[in-house]
Formats: structure tokens, sequence, C-alpha cells
């Protein structure tokens, strides 16, 4: 028995002395770990070494845990008490169809841990190992028609075939709500959401998607755009890797120009940039080889971390003073157009775009020409200008009526009061007077766009228990991109108040006939407006239905909740 136990110890022994290797590693470079795999790797490493520690946080809609690991050489896994380092956020496999991320964080972190890496001393390093369980889980060899490897990948939707990187404002997945959760916990100062592009070829394996600098704000934009990300790019050429901004061009070529990528906040950047977290998508390119992005990823991931660790301080600083920007009675755009007007040049390393006969359907196809590769230079559409402006309420108010609302709210972490006793304030009021509506369901929803509203000024009678939200706290701009109505991914454009969209009370013609003559007969205010506007509208003078149907509307009947916005704001 000793003899075996002896044996025991020493199989143990040989085994934590190996190299950990991934599945990328073992195999020829065109292999992606799978999702036992991965969790079993980390778990090792988490036995093996006190510097790295495995936190399962909720579920995904699956009900398998969504897991972040952590490397710290303090072995301090109190992110409450860590101040002083930046922390480094990795988002690996939202589309578990683009898994090159998650082989090269296990990489990296081993690296780290083993010490083949020089571990940074103020940089803490978390990642989500694989963010889309199910969409891991789910395995195949084919749904990414368009991409040069690995052999075996996941899939791009979860398990309610939600995309996942459309959902950070809607939150229709429990991803969503772990993500979010996982956010606030770790306070992150950079993001890395780790992608694989589509689209047009070109030589380049790297290419990025930093998180637009408008949004993000003058004082984290120009610094991210200007400072840290040529930085980081510059490290990243020492090492001969070719990267060029995200070329966002479908079915076409890039050669007359593209634009910067517009990250609103349903994506991962853009959701972090709402708390002041500036980030970088980081899109491989789909037809290099799967040993070719894997390692531009791990590099791109450890430039990073070299930038963060000499740039610390500085980045949180500059956190802090982003806010100064937020402050109520400032201006807030909430919506974008791009500025054609502006450009740079880069100069493109492609390849000519070429039309030649479809062996398929005889017609002229798209195809780009390897045998002739280029450099010269391509407009690069950079700028946005505000469309919409609206001005910094001191706060919002928010009836407890509205709980669905006040769940997202206290999932970031936003800061609340309740009214102690029933009170009538003066407050800005929102009617939605026009808006559209896509005629096909995006990721779940019928989503509405060119959300118009009309304000005025009102006292309105509040509950005891009604929710006051002031816009002097972190969240400040999560609180606006939603609760403005006409913000691109507002609330109200995702559906949250469709209630208000439809009236609840009619009448009968027969009936409302004699009271509305009795209104006309009793207001001259009333039946003045009503002959103007038949006067400037002939076929309504015409039509006996619409003027019966304007008396009501311009009537005391007529429900006063059609079409207002049930959230309020103090100026």
């Amino acid at each position: 028995m000793k003899k075996l136990t002896l044996i025991f110890l020493f199989l143990i022994n040989f085994s934590f002395g190996q190299k950990l290797l991934t599945p990328f590693e073992k195999g020829n470079k065109n292999q992606s770990t799978t999702y036992q795999e991965m969790v079993d790797f980390y778990y090792e490493l988490d036995q093996k070494y006190e510097t790295i520690k495995v936190f399962k946080t909720e579920e995904d809609d699956n009900d398998e845990y969504i897991r972040t690991v952590v490397f710290n050489p303090e072995k301090d896994f109190n992110f409450e008490k860590n101040q002083e380092k930046a922390v480094l956020f990795i988002n690996n496999g939202i589309h578990p169809g683009e898994p090159d991320g998650i082989d090269a964080t296990m990489m990296m972190i081993r690296d780290f841990a083993e010490g083949k890496l020089k571990a940074p001393k103020n940089v803490i390093i978390t990642a989500i190992e694989c963010y889309n369980v199910s969409g891991m889980l789910n395995r195949g060899s084919f749904s990414r028609a368009n991409q040069n490897g690995p052999e075996e990948y996941g899939f791009r939707g979860n398990a309610r075939n939600f995309d996942l990187n459309r959902d950070f404002i809607k939150a229709d997945s429990k991803n969503a709500w772990a993500f979010q959760k996982i956010f606030h916990q770790l306070n992150p100062d950079y993001f890395i959401d780790n992608h694989v592009s589509n689209g047009a070829d070109y030589q380049y394996t790297f290419t990025y998607i930093s998180t637009n600098k408008e949004r993000l704000g003058k004082t984290l934009g120009n610094f991210l755009h200007q400072e840290m990300q040529p930085e980081i790019l510059k490290n990243l050429e020492q090492k001969n890797i070719l990267h060029v901004h995200y070329v966002n061009i479908h079915g076409d070529s890039p050669d007359e120009g593209f634009p910067a990528f517009m990250d609103a906040p349903r994506y991962a950047t853009g959701f972090t940039s709402l708390f002041n977290v500036p980030g970088t998508v980081a899109e491989t390119h789909m037809l290099k080889p799967y040993k070719q992005r894997v390692e531009a990823t791990l590099e791109y991931m450890l430039s990073t971390i070299d930038y963060l660790e000499k740039n610390s301080k500085k980045i949180k600083n500059l956190k802090k003073e982003s806010q100064n920007d937020l402050k109520p009675g400032n201006h807030y755009p909430i919506s974008w157009k791009l500025d054609s007007t502006k450009t740079s040049f880069i100069n493109f390393k492609g390849y000519e775009a070429e039309k030649k006969p479809s062996e398929v359907t005889g017609k002229p196809r798209l195809f780009y020409n390897r045998n002739k590769p280029f450099e010269r230079k391509v407009k690069f559409y950079d700028t946005y200008i505000p469309t919409k402006n609206i001005k910094i309420p001191r706060y919002y108010v928010i009836p407890q009526s509205e709980w669905k609302v006040m769940q997202y709210l206290k999932n970031q972490n936003i800061k609340f009061k309740k009214m102690d006793k029933d009170s009538t304030i003066a407050v800005e009021s929102y009617k939605i007077a026009n808006y559209k509506t896509v005629k096909n369901p995006y990721e779940g929803h019928y989503l509405h766009y060119e959300t118009f509203i009309q304000s005025s000024q009102k006292n309105v009678k509040f509950r005891k228990g009604d929710y006051l939200i002031s816009t002097d706290q972190l969240g400040v701009k999560y609180l606006l991109e939603t609760l403005e109505p006409e913000a691109t991914d507002s609330f109200f454009n995702w559906n949250f108040f469709d209630g208000i969209l439809s009236q609840k009370e009619y009448y009968s013609d027969y009936v409302f006939e004699d009271t509305a003559a009795e209104l006309l007969k009793k207001s001259q205010v009333l039946r003045t407006a009503f002959e103007m506007e038949k006067i400037a509208n002939p076929e309504f003078a015409k039509d006996a239905n619409a003027q019966l149907d304007w008396v009501y509307r311009n009537s005391q009947y007529f429900e006063k909740t059609f079409l207002q916005y049930p959230i309020y704001r103090i100026p």
C-alpha cells in the first residue's frame, strides 16, 4: 500500500512538472479547444498556481456557468481593494465560431503563471473563458462558410439563437445579465473583445475597432485614438504583424475608402464605454490561417498589457476626468451620423478587386486577385457628428410601475432614492411625436428608429415609492442612452414602452356626435382651432370621421397615457 501511495505521488508531481498544453498547441495549430477542454485547462491552472483564480458567476441561457479567470501575481482577488492596478478585461467567445481569443487567452494566462511571460506589476488580467457557452457547445465545421479554420468551432447564436453582441442594452439573455454583473465586479480600466472579421480580402491578419472616439468623449476619446492605440499598434508592428482599422465592407472593394465602425451601446465596446471604459474589438482576418490569427490576437493582448503596465495611473486619472464632461446642464449627443467631409488616408495593403464569370451563375462576380497585391492611399472616414443633443437633467423620475426598467438600472449599480411621500413635481415631460419600426424582427424585437419627441413642462403627481435617479453618478451615460427615447439604443427603441403606442379607450360615433357638438359650443378656442384645421386641410374638411376624431383627440375625453412617455426629467 505504501508503495502504491509513493507511485501515485510521483505521478502527481510528474504531471505538475509537465507543461500544460492547449489543444491548439497539441495539434497542427488548426484546432480550437472544446468547452470541456477549456474548463479543465483553467481548473488545472487554478489548482496549480496561487496567482490564478477561476470564478463561476451566473449561468448562460443553457444553465451552464460563465467562468471568469483572473491572473494577479500578488494573489489578491478582492477587486474592491485593488484600486492602484489597472484591470484589463478580456471577453472571449461572444461569437464562438470566432474562437481565436479563446485559444490565445489560454496560452497567455498559462505563460504568465509559469513565468514564461514576465508578469506585469501594475495590471490585473481578467478574462471571460467563453461568454457564449451554449454557442461553444454547438460545435461544428460548416457554420462559418467564409472562414479559414479551425477545423471545428462553435456557433454564433446562443441556445436561444440570440446574437449576444447585439444584446447589451435590451439584455434578453441570461448571458447579458451575467456579463454586466462581472463587468461591475471587476470595474475594469480597459476592455478587449476578441472576434474574427467578415467581408473584404486584404493583406492584413489583424484589424481592430477602437471605441468610437466621439461617443467615448473628448478626454478619453482623444487619448485612446491619438496616444494609446497608436502606441499599442507600434508595438505590434515591431512584431511584424500587419494591422489596419476594421474594414466594414461587404460585397464590394475597400479601394474607394471605408468608415470607422460606430459601436453603439448594443455592442460590447459600446456598452463598456457608457462607464468610461475604453476598449478594442480585435478582428483577425477570416481568410488567414488559424495559427496566424491566434498568434496575432495573443500579441495584441500582450502589447495592450505592456502599455497598461506603463500607463495604469494615467488611464485611471483620465477616466475620472472624463466624468467632468457629464455634469447636469451640459449638452450630450444621443445620435450620430458619419461626417463624409472629413477623411484621413491609410496606406492600405490590399489585393486588386476584379470581375470574372461565376461558375455558378455565369454572371460577373467579385474576386480579389492575390497575385496582384497593392499598397495605395485609401480614404478612411473616422469622424462622426451629432444629429441630436440633449441637456443632461439633474434627475430622472421613474414611476414604480416601470419595474422592468428599474431592474435594468439596478443591474448597472445605478444609485437611486425612493420618494418617502406622495409629491407633485415640476418636470419636463415627453410625448412620442413620431417613430418608425423595422418591418422584420431584429434580434427578437421590432426595433424603433427615427424617434422624435415633443417636450413640455408640467406638474405631475408622483406616488410614495416612485424613484428619483440622480445623473451625478458614474452611470450617467447609461441613463442618458437608455432613458432618452431619441437615443439610438434607448429602451423606447427596444420596445420597452410599446404599451403607450396604442389607445386603450375609444368612442362610438353616434354617441360622441352630441358630445362633440356640445364641446364646440362651449369652447371658443376649440371651435376656432377646429375651423382653422378645416381651412388648412381640404381633405380634412371633406372627412366627417376625421373631424369627429379631431374633436375627440383635442378634448378632455382623450386618454392622457397615449404616446405619453412614462419617465420624466427634472432639469
